[in-house]
């Protein structure tokens, strides 16, 4: 076959299907054109989520006809106003979405400068159909109707009208996130879906994601080796069974970068169970030349110079943050409501008279009736240690004064500003673990050495990539060395982990390294085993503990990171407001 020129209108098909995989990547590319063009309003109108109509309005600089002409054609921007590609600060900056857009639809641009008249063009898949005269306030309006109504093939492929729905508004409130400064609204099939005005990151990030994430959230913001990383992330007891609310930026742009979900990940790593993950929206700061922004077509991937330190960035960023959280939990304080009782069976043992004679010896009816009719109930029996006065310093103590147990295994505490319940082997495990720490802190992991070193075979990359990260596996106990081009030779393994299949270990780790550049396999089965020695070494549930042991608990877990969380992610504490208290009884 030989070499021929690809007519215009299939060269602006397939740049669509670059750009403008579904409804979400023309909203996407819009609303970005949108905030480049310094609008700050933007409102979008959806219909069946895009595939009838997108509508984006802005009241930014607006266009002139002549410029309006120029924009709907391929590779034409005023985003780059020199060659410096990767020094650019916009959105986007290829110049394809607009004709992209419009060889695959319906396309109207309306557009108007301040003080000019407004003017409106129509693009129909890829034909000029049309400009005339428009009425509209300074800004753009675009219009997207019929999205691959005549590209069968690629609307056969699209998914239902709610499925697109839901990804057009994530595109929109990932934008929404990355500009806190400006206004937007989602209208959907006539439902508004979406509203929020100026604010700061936080309270937009809250508003976008869930307004429990001002309450359980922790502000992010530290500079490490000329990077900065801002943003919010959730206590790990205020997680989801999906990462779907993970929500990643750099310079602003919003990405989907594996790199940045690791760290993420890793920085969680023994806070929370691993089908369970954080709520965060975080925003990385990174010099334009320490980036290549340039890597696909919708601008959704990047590339940095230096992966490890980004990495170091925001591993190190979020731990400091949840380290500092202290022992605070997301599920510390529950709200009043309806409580089921349910009654214990009760053996028929006579209670003591003497303390049923004393409890009525004030009422009317004679001692002697009382314990007769009393006999066929068990009497309530439990222990008691003289009661502590709150202390001076209570307001120092947030998890209270102990006041007895439950079950053998809750811990009741009054608080100056309510009831905490704490569980005692959820909260020691984690305890246990954060000893173990600190006490192994600066020095490297015993290692058990092979009688026989073990020699495994893998693929040469992999072998690559192990050798090179050889000095810090030593650290972690793991002593190996190169053993031809495609295998390692194992001398010895690290001692927590008892006896360990090598080839089974040495392929995740080579697996890992090719993934995220790191080796977090080893680090976490080493925490796994400390946990799990952790959970071996705590107060078990059904331990009786005295008043003293108690209180020496609770002082510890209010001095001890994390400890508002056990070592699988669940809460330790739980904590009941007076005012919820007053209104169980009807006082409120």
């Amino acid at each position: 076959m030989s070499i021929r020129r690809l007519p215009s209108e299939l060269v602006n098909r397939i740049a669509a299907g670059e750009v403008v995989e579904r409804p979400a990547s023309a909203v996407k590319e819009l609303v970005e054109n949108a905030l480049d063009a310094g609008a700050s309003t933007v409102a979008v109108r959806l219909s069946a989520g895009g595939l009838d109509l997108i509508e984006v309005t802005d009241n930014g600089c607006g266009m002139a006809p002549d410029e309006m002409r120029l924009a709907l054609e391929r590779h034409a921007t005023s985003k780059l106003p020199d060659d410096r590609i990767e020094a650019v600060a916009s959105f986007g900056f290829r110049g394809e979405a607009l004709p992209s857009i419009a060889s695959v639809a319906r396309l109207t641009l309306e557009s108007r400068v301040r003080s000019a008249d407004g003017w409106r063009l129509t693009i129909d898949h890829g034909e000029p159909a049309g400009e005339r005269p428009a009425s509209l306030p300074p800004g753009t309006r675009v219009r997207v109707e019929g999205l691959f109504d005549k590209v069968p093939a690629r609307r056969k492929f699209l998914r239902s009208p709610r499925a697109e729905y839901a990804a057009s508004l994530d595109a929109v409130r990932r934008l929404a996130m990355a500009r806190s400064d400006v206004a937007f609204s989602l209208e959907h099939d006539g439902r508004k879906i979406l509203s929020v005005q100026p604010s700061d990151t936080p309270t937009r990030v809250a508003a976008l994601l869930d307004r429990e994430l001002e309450r359980h959230g922790l502000g992010i913001d530290c500079v490490r080796d000329g990077l900065r990383m801002a943003g919010v992330t959730s206590l790990p007891t205020f997680n989801r069974g999906m990462a779907d609310h993970q929500y990643l930026f750099v310079n602003n742009r919003p990405v989907k970068d594996r790199l940045l979900v690791g760290a993420l990940r890793a920085a969680y790593r023994d806070l929370l169970a691993r089908d369970r993950h954080p709520v965060a929206a975080l925003f990385v700061e990174v010099p334009p030349d320490e980036l290549d922004i340039n890597v696909h077509p919708a601008k959704t991937e990047v590339r940095f110079r230096d992966p490890s330190a980004v990495r170091g960035l925001i591993v190190g960023g979020l731990r400091s943050a949840l380290d500092e959280a202290g022992h605070r939990s997301a599920a510390r304080e529950q709200f009043a409501a309806a409580v089921n009782w349910q009654a214990e069976p009760v053996m028929p043992i006579s209670p003591p008279v003497d303390a049923l004679a004393t409890l009525f010896e004030t009422q009317s009816e004679p001692a002697a009736a009382v314990m007769e009719r009393s006999a066929q109930f068990a009497a309530p029996m439990g222990r008691a240690e003289a009661a502590q006065p709150i202390p001076r310093e209570a307001p120092r103590y947030p998890l209270g004064v102990a006041r007895g147990q439950v079950a053998a295994t809750y811990i009741v505490a009054e608080a100056e500003d309510g009831l905490v319940i704490v569980d005692q082997h959820a909260a020691h495990e984690r305890l246990v673990l954060e000893r173990m720490r600190r006490a192994n802190e600066g020095g490297e992991v015993a290692r058990q050495a092979l009688l026989l070193p073990e020699v495994v075979e893998l693929d040469e990359p992999d072998c690559d990539r192990l050798e090179a990260a050889s000095a810090e596996l030593g650290e972690l106990g793991l002593e190996m060395e190169r053993f031809g081009p495609s295998a390692m030779l194992v001398r010895a393994t690290p001692a927590p982990l008892g006896k360990t299949d090598a080839k089974a270990l040495l392929a995740d780790l080579a697996a890992e390294l090719a993934e995220l550049g790191t080796a977090l396999a080893l680090r976490d089965r080493l925490d796994h085993v400390a946990a799990t020695m952790a959970c071996h070494g705590s107060v078990r549930a059904g331990r009786v503990l005295s008043v003293a042991e108690m209180n020496a608990l609770l002082r510890e877990m209010e001095v001890t990171p994390h400890s508002g969380q056990c070592n699988h992610g669940r809460p330790t504490w739980v904590k009941l407001a007076n005012a919820d208290i007053e209104k169980l009884f009807g006082r409120r």
